[in-house]
């Protein structure tokens, strides 16, 4: 069979932005971030105090209490976005097209608001006894199977799991099965929920999360700001969504992963290279057709200088007309999420024709010479963009999208 183009047509997003992908867009194109003080854990046990948390999220909104005794938090946001996707799209389920469609989800620690509370129950608390649902709480692919069976799908469900390139490698293996005829549809993307005192402890001593905001390219960012939430798409092809009438995103053009070989956290921008060529030749783009780059943008120090040498190498000259923004300085880092927030983003930027900034920037540094868009989001027709995702232990998957 015939490589099949691949078109995005429906998009979810539950984010430190807001309840749905219109606040998502709303703010981006805004320039507003949504990182603030953290309310879901005791702050005074942190060295740290911002976050991007879901606002004003009630999960009885969305789930009865038998479901929410069920689903830890990071898989009622894959859950949520999941159904906004396919609303979005417009899909209705048959039973031949629930058997050719694909779920896959990345996260990169699964369940572990319920992991945290259950080691305070036992080491803390001197608790003898856990919560029966602990193991399906935990388990990574709780979101994937909770929408398989939100929607009746029996075809290929699974997730990945390679930190923050989790959601990357997500839309990427599910592009690959519809691209390849495998499956007719794919709903894929990421979730996480990271607010559990244990966790945040342990960014603690890793020393890279800021102390203020998230200043991904400026001279004086001090760190990421971690970020919670999820994100779907749902993936066709271009000539079944064209025949129904879908509303149409944009083309997910190619897909490109490494691995750096290099060190377990600091970055590679060899490997990074590599990701990135990979994914404009599966999509037969010449550089010069890229306009916009979503990138990593952690705000570390190391990050931001690794990824710019990394874009300069692969696309020379044409990198002095790239515009490059970082999304992480509005919804904070969503770890497994965040490749799924930022293609998100990346699309409706394609779509609309606006390119969001990078927030709270405030001075240039010579190591990250790129026109990063800062502060307010600019008014741009662009061809096609890459969405960048750089995980720990080397691990980096990109995405390239073009429009339709």
């Amino acid at each position: 069979m015939a490589q099949r183009r691949v078109v995005v047509t429906g998009i979810g997003v539950i984010s430190g932005l807001g309840l749905d992908a219109h606040a998502f867009w709303k703010a981006l194109s805004q320039g507003r971030s949504g990182i603030r003080p953290m309310e879901l854990v005791d702050r005074t046990l942190l060295r740290f105090q911002n976050g991007a948390e879901v606002p004003d999220y009630n999960p009885s909104a969305y789930f009865d209490e038998k479901d929410i005794g069920l689903l830890d938090r990071f898989a009622q946001f894959g859950a949520i976005a999941a159904r906004e996707a396919v609303k979005d799209a417009g899909m209705e389920f048959d039973a031949a097209l629930r058997e050719r469609t694909a779920i896959v989800t990345g996260s990169c620690v699964g369940g572990q608001t319920t992991e945290d509370e259950g080691f305070v129950g036992l080491y803390r608390n001197n608790s003898n006894r856990v919560n029966p649902f602990t193991i399906p709480r935990t388990m990574g692919n709780a979101a994937a199977s909770r929408i398989s069976l939100e929607f009746g799908v029996v075809g290929p469900a699974y997730t990945v799991s390679t930190a923050c390139s989790s959601a990357n490698h997500a839309i990427g293996q599910a592009f690959g099965m519809v691209r390849n005829g495998a499956v007719d549809l794919a709903i894929t993307g990421g979730s996480e929920a990271v607010f559990s005192v244990g966790f945040l402890k342990a960014w603690e001593a890793m020393r890279v999360v800021s102390p203020d905001t998230c200043r991904p390219f400026s001279k004086d960012r001090r760190g990421l700001i971690l970020g919670e939430g999820g994100a779907m798409l749902v993936l066709e092809p271009l000539e079944h969504a064209r025949a129904r009438g879908a509303k149409i995103y944009g083309e997910i053009a190619g897909f490109g992963m490494s691995s750096d070989a290099h060190h377990i956290t600091q970055p590679s921008a060899e490997g990074a290279v590599r990701a990135m060529r990979w994914a404009l030749e599966d999509g037969s783009l010449a550089p010069e057709r890229i306009g916009y780059i979503n990138a990593h943008g952690t705000a570390t120090q190391a990050n931001d200088t690794t990824e710019t040498l990394a874009i300069r190498s692969v696309f020379g000259a044409h990198a002095d007309r790239l515009a490059v923004s970082s999304t992480k300085s509005m919804h904070g880092h969503a770890l497994g999420a965040a490749g799924a927030i930022e293609a998100a983003a990346t699309l409706m930027a394609l779509r609309c024709g606006t390119l969001p900034p990078t927030a709270n920037y405030t001075t240039i540094d010579p190591t990250c010479d790129l026109d990063v868009i800062p502060n307010e989001a600019r008014k741009a027709e662009v061809e096609a963009a890459l969405s960048n995702s750089f995980a720990f232990g080397g691990l980096n998957a990109v995405l390239a999208f073009a429009r339709v």
